[in-house]
């Protein structure tokens, strides 16, 4: 548990969904108002902590793939949550280190622990943006942005976990459209999503009622709903499937796609 007091400006009375997602990862930078919020989306699906998990090491083998395999040297990780193992600069630079990475993400308790994001190699670059995917043109535009990342070379988006906190009223398909236009061919798009697929209608129900009490907006989306996001472009081998599937490592063992419930793609924006 938290015995830390909060950082100025942040609010530890609303749970937020980079603290939540620390929780379950077993991470002590979150509150009791995360925890409580975590907790009841636990009672409704409680392999959550697996999906994270599973969430995690997809963006590892997301990232291994484009650094390593697509010559991918620029990264933009929009909803990157708090600092932990395997972010996406230590992937990336280990295989490239010239690579340059921008974090973006709207939680000062994630503003306050940056540093940890900005640990670049030499060769390469990195820079932390506190904004919202729901403001596209603020992140494209911010300076920290463009001194590190060239917007006229291939740049991998990474929306991981983050498009089921937009509800429909805000236009999620706009958002992401908005961030791919702006760049250019050769560019790659890769996104995580909880799915609704695996759910009855009850579970579904259950489901979206400890949504609604965890006081974090959440909109599960069927794997035709998660396709609409790659609409025009060319996606990477196995496509869309169970993040456990991307491109799994043969040597391990891997939990049934709807315990875990989500979604993953890799695409090449052409």
């Amino acid at each position: 548990m938290n015995s830390k007091p909060p950082a100025s400006g942040i609010d530890v009375t609303k749970p937020h969904p980079a603290r939540r997602y620390d929780y379950w990862l077993g991470g002590k930078d979150n509150f009791e108002a995360d925890r409580e919020s975590a907790d009841m989306v636990a009672e409704a699906f409680p392999t959550i902590r697996l999906a994270a998990l599973e969430n995690r090491n997809f963006l590892r083998r997301a990232v291994s793939y484009l650094a390593a395999e697509a010559g991918i040297r620029q990264f933009l990780d929009i909803g990157a949550g708090l600092p932990t193992a395997g972010n996406v600069h230590e992937i990336a630079q280990g295989i490239a280190p010239e690579s340059r990475i921008v974090y973006v993400d709207n939680d000062p308790i994630v503003l306050a622990h940056a540093r940890a994001l900005l640990h670049s190699a030499p060769e390469g670059a990195t820079a932390y943006l506190d904004a919202d995917v729901r403001d596209p043109e603020h992140i494209l535009t911010h300076p920290d942005l463009l001194k590190t990342i060239d917007l006229g070379q291939p740049v991998a988006i990474m929306l991981v976990a983050v498009m089921h906190f937009i509800t429909d009223d805000i236009g999620p398909y706009g958002l992401v459209r908005k961030l791919c236009d702006a760049l250019p061919s050769g560019s790659y798009l890769v996104m995580s999503h909880a799915t609704s697929d695996h759910l009855t209608k009850e579970d579904l129900a259950e489901t979206n009622e400890a949504n609604r009490r965890s006081g974090v907006p959440f909109r599960l989306r069927s794997t035709e709903e998660f396709t609409r996001f790659f609409t025009g472009f060319d996606l990477v081998p196995p496509g869309i499937t169970s993040v456990t599937a991307w491109r799994p490592e043969v040597w391990r063992a891997h939990p049934r796609a709807e315990a875990v419930s989500m979604l993953g793609a890799v695409a090449r924006i052409p």
